[in-house]
C-alpha cells in the first residue's frame, strides 16, 4: 500500500507550521530561564535495578535527535521507569490497540461475541496494520465509545483524532503504559477473554512489522508488540513502538515514541536501542536471540480519507 497523507492534513499541517501569534512588546523583560533537561526517573523494589536502567537508558539515547518518551514497568521486581512520560505525540498505527480494546470493552456491555466480520478486521488491524479495517472499526464505534473506554481506562491524556483521522489521536507514554497494564492483568475494563485476545493478535504481526521494543528480548520472554510510524511535513518521522513481555519470572511492558527523525529507520534504531538496554537490566542471566529488523522502510498510509457514506 503507497504511504500517502491526504492533501487536507498536508495543507493543517503546513498552515499549523506557518502560522503565528502577534504579541505585544514588553520593555525590559528578562529572559525566561531555560528549563531544565528531562532526566529518565526510575523506582524499583529490586536493589540496584533502578539505578541500571537510568544509565542504561539514558546511554542509549545519548547523541539521539530528535524527541524520546520511554516508560518501562516490571511487575515482577516493582519496577518504574519513565521519560517525557506526558509529552504528546500523533499516535500513528500504536492507537490500533485501542480502538481493539475499545471494541472489545464495547462488546463486553452487552455480552456479546465479536461477529466474524469484526474478528476478520481486528486480526488485519492488528496483525497486518491494515488501515483499511481501522477505519471500518473506528467508523463503526464512533468517537462517543472511543471516549467512553478512555475514560474507563482511565487515559485522560488521550485525545482521538476527528473527523475520521485516527492516526492524528494525540498519545503520551503514560497512557499507552495504563492501557497495556490493562491488556497484561486482570481488572475491570477488559475481560480475562479480551485481553488474552489483544495478546493473541499482537503476537502475530507479521515479520517485516516484529521491530522496535521486542529487539534484544530474551527467549524466555513471549513478546506482543504493536508498531505506528508516520511521517508528516512537520516533526519528520513519528516512529513509536508498544510491547508487552512476560516468561521466565518477567512481566513487563515497554514503550518508546519518537517524533522528529529524519528517516523511518532512524527512529526504529533510536527505539530498539533503548528496548535492548531494557531487556539487558531487566533479566540479565537470559540467553538473546536476534529478532527480526525491517530490511526497509515499511509503506503505510496511516492518515486515511475519513469515512463516507
Amino acid at each position: 500500500m503507497t504511504h500517502w497523507i491526504s492533501r487536507r492534513v498536508r495543507t493543517l499541517a503546513a498552515i499549523g507550521a506557518g502560522a503565528g501569534m502577534l504579541v505585544p512588546c514588553v520593555a525590559a523583560a528578562t529572559p525566561a530561564a531555560a528549563a531544565p533537561a528531562p532526566k529518565v526517573s526510575c523506582t524499583s523494589g529490586k536493589a540496584g535495578l533502578a539505578a541500571q536502567l537510568q544509565k542504561d537508558i539514558t546511554a542509549a539515547m545519548a547523541g539521539r535527535k530528535g524527541s524520546i518518551a520511554v516508560g518501562v514497568r516490571d511487575r515482577s521486581t516493582d519496577t518504574t521507569c519513565t521519560f517525557r512520560e506526558s509529552s504528546a505525540y500523533d499516535s500513528a498505527s500504536v492507537v490500533k490497540v485501542t480502538v481493539l480494546a475499545t471494541l472489545l470493552w464495547d462488546a463486553k456491555k452487552t455480552n456479546r461475541l465479536l461477529t466474524d466480520r469484526e474478528a476478520d478486521l481486528a486480526k488485519a488491524m492488528i496483525t497486518q496494520s491494515d488501515n483499511d479495517s481501522t477505519s471500518a472499526l473506528w467508523k463503526q464505534l464512533g468517537l462517543t465509545k472511543v471516549k467512553g473506554f478512555l475514560s474507563a481506562a482511565g487515559m485522560t491524556q488521550t485525545k482521538p483524532g476527528t473527523d475520521g483521522y485516527w492516526g492524528l489521536t494525540q498519545i503520551t507514554v503514560r497512557d499507552e503504559q495504563k492501557l497495556l497494564a490493562l491488556v497484561t492483568a486482570k481488572n475491570s475494563v477488559l475481560s480475562d477473554n479480551s485481553r488474552a485476545y489483544i495478546l493473541k493478535l499482537m503476537g502475530q504481526v507479521v515479520s517485516s512489522q516484529r521491530w522496535g521494543t521486542p529487539a534484544g528480548a530474551p527467549s524466555t520472554v513471549a513478546w506482543h508488540v504493536k508498531n505506528g510510524w508516520l511521517e508528516r511535513a512537520t516533526h519528520g518521522w513519528r516512529v513509536h513502538s508498544v510491547g508487552t513481555f512476560n516468561g521466565g519470572g518477567h512481566d513487563y511492558t515497554i514503550t518508546v515514541l519518537t517524533q522528529d527523525n529524519s528517516t523511518m529507520d532512524y527512529g526504529v534504531t533510536t527505539i530498539q536501542n533503548i528496548a535492548r538496554a531494557v531487556h539487558k537490566d531487566i533479566a540479565p542471566t537470559a540467553r538473546w536471540v536476534k529478532r527480526a529488523e525491517p530490511t526497509s522502510t515499511p509503506r503505510e498510509a496511516i492518515v486515511p480519507v475519513p469515512p463516507t457514506g
